[in-house]
């Protein structure tokens, strides 16, 4: 089940939501989360993918999904906004130090 993390862009003030372990939703709707979350380019990617590999492609994605769009809010700037306790098991699932 994948946990929920706050994230705080530092530069404009916006705050999103990352999401780290298992991706239910992209295991059952394949590329149609992460369209829906702004990361067009991997919804579409994946969405072929399904298509491509009837599905498996999707399957194996999920295990994946949720580490890789949290990362890449925090490679644009986006920090963690969250209490101590759900930020330090976000970055061990991340694999981050500190």
């Amino acid at each position: 089940m994948a946990q929920t993390v706050m994230l705080k862009n530092s530069e404009n003030g916006i705050v999103k939501k990352g999401f780290v372990g298992f991706s239910w939703t992209t295991f059952f709707f394949g590329g149609f989360p992460a369209l829906f979350r702004g990361d067009i380019l991997t919804g579409l990617i994946v969405i072929v993918i399904n298509i491509l590999t009837m599905g498996i492609g999707g399957i194996i994605w999920a295990f994946f999904y949720n580490k890789s769009y949290t990362t890449k809010l925090l490679e644009k700037g986006y920090k963690f906004a969250d209490s101590e306790g759900v930020t330090a098991m976000a970055k061990a699932k991340l694999g981050i130090a500190g």
